[in-house]
């Protein structure tokens, strides 16, 4: 929350008034933004490092349903789905997970009533081994507190501000560290060993920050398009400019309700039509199911892939790689009286926009290129958490009894007409972002203004 504390004056520059005014603005700035982020970037940082060992979490979750013992022939799929939907009375195919090996228990996922229920099923004697709702699972409850804090439409957008002010954070947080007519680097790049208490602190807070503030800056950028304000604004935008992808690959949090990658919107699309499943499509599909799991497993899709069925929006059988390594993706449909593949696409044939997103969202994840991507995910979530601490450890012993302990504000401080027009541009790149600083201004004048106690709490006196 707070970066080096000497303003420019003090450092041995020549800058002038209206330098050292931005300089302390900034400083304020920055505090603010970190009193109301932080204790948001700990939830984030500790569940997003979670979910970036989603493949090794999933693998110790399902290691009781692979290697299973198998000495005859297979069911079939057909056969294996009706099993599942005679073990769940009463729900409807949402999609067909295709097993990585041939003696891994096979996925079945069902929509009861609303409710998404995964079945594991042995694929030769059709023994259910376990039945789970999927918004029970481990990962899809820090998904879900990493999106929007199980607070729905609400957490989503309470998420997103903090993700705006996370990066005015950064940008300030940046601008303090900047180095003026130092001598070295130490206190820049590294921490002054020497140093103890607080001035310590404040190396460690700055030095951990500009080492990750890139990493960091990218993270809080990738989420966006998942985020409901920004998320929601940017969709809108790219109907009206007929950039839209037919489906994007991402979901909108509090949109919807949220999924973890083996329940996309690809299969929440058909899982929102379970009403009009094959069964009560007014022409019934004439071509097996098994032959459709046999097209799709020769088009030898990233795992894991979905196969889900007709519904009254789509009349196709389709198929879903759900890779979370996005650029691995591919969808392909299928004739549903035929079978025959009608039409298949791969992430090289989305839209720009599309690619570049996946692969933000693939890198966001730590899945874009392997364990290294998941260190660094790991070391930048480890290094916010670090820097939250310090920070809040550098204010309590900081702050002074009865007040909040913010950067005294010079007076007669004026805004130069640059940094309004700044404001005002991120303000309307991030709405959020702009409608919080509208709310500020507001309470400002109408409180702040008139309180006195308030305005000294605060540090604006």
């Amino acid at each position: 929350m707070e970066a080096l504390i000497q303003e420019p004056e003090a450092l041995g520059s020549k800058n002038t008034k209206a330098a050292k005014q931005l300089y302390r603005m900034l400083w304020r700035w920055h505090f603010y933004a970190g009193i109301f982020a932080i204790p948001f970037v700990i939830i984030l940082s500790i569940t997003g490092a979670l979910y970036l060992f989603k493949p090794q979490l999933d693998a110790i979750h399902d290691a009781p349903y692979r290697n299973l013992n198998i000495s005859g022939e297979l069911a079939t799929p057909e056969q294996q789905v009706s099993a599942a939907l005679a073990a769940v009375p009463n729900a409807k195919l949402t999609a067909y997970e295709l097993p990585r090996e041939k003696n891994d228990a096979v996925n079945i996922l069902l929509n009861q009533a609303g409710e998404k229920i995964r079945v594991y099923m042995h694929p030769q004697t059709l023994n259910v081994l376990a039945i789970e709702h999927e918004d029970s699972r481990f990962l899809h409850i820090v998904h879900d507190i990493h999106g929007e804090l199980l607070l729905g439409k609400i957490g989503s957008v309470l998420v997103e501000l903090a993700a705006c002010w996370a990066i005015v954070l950064v940008l300030t947080g940046v601008y303090l560290w900047w180095p003026r007519n130092s001598k070295g680097v130490a206190g820049i790049l590294y921490p002054r060993f020497s140093f103890k208490g607080r001035l310590f602190l404040r190396d460690l807070h700055s030095v951990i920050g500009i080492w990750i503030s890139f990493f960091v800056l990218f993270l809080l950028l990738s989420g966006l398009p998942w985020a409901f304000v920004w998320g929601s604004a940017f969709k809108e935008v790219r109907q009206l400019t007929g950039t839209a992808a037919q489906q994007q690959d991402w979901i909108i949090v509090g949109r919807k309700n949220t999924a973890d990658s083996s329940m996309s919107e690809h299969a929440e699309h058909h899982q929102h039509n379970t009403e009009n499943s094959t069964e009560q499509m007014p022409n019934q599909p004439q071509v097996s199911f098994n032959i459709i799991v046999a097209n799709v497993q020769q088009l030898h899709f990233a795992y894991p892939v979905l196969v889900s069925p007709p519904s009254q929006r789509s009349p196709y059988w389709s198929a879903k790689s759900n890779a979370q390594n996005r650029p691995l993706r591919a969808d392909a449909y299928f004739d549903a009286q035929t079978g025959t593949l009608t039409n298949q696409q791969t992430f090289a044939q989305r839209h720009v926009i599309d690619r570049v997103i996946g692969i933000g969202v693939a890198a966001h994840e730590g899945q874009l290129f392997g364990w290294f991507n998941q260190l660094l995910g790991l070391i930048t979530a480890i290094g916010l958490l670090l820097m939250s601490v310090v920070g809040f450890m550098m204010w309590r012993k900081r702050a002074p009894e009865g007040v909040l302990g913010a950067p005294p504000a010079m007076p007669d401080a004026k805004i130069g007409v640059g940094f309004v027009v700044i404001i005002l541009v991120a303000a309307i790149l991030l709405p959020v972002l702009g409608a919080s600083l509208i709310i500020i201004a507001l309470l400002e004048q109408l409180v702040l203004l008139r309180w006195e106690h308030a305005r000294t709490w605060l540090g604006k006196n």
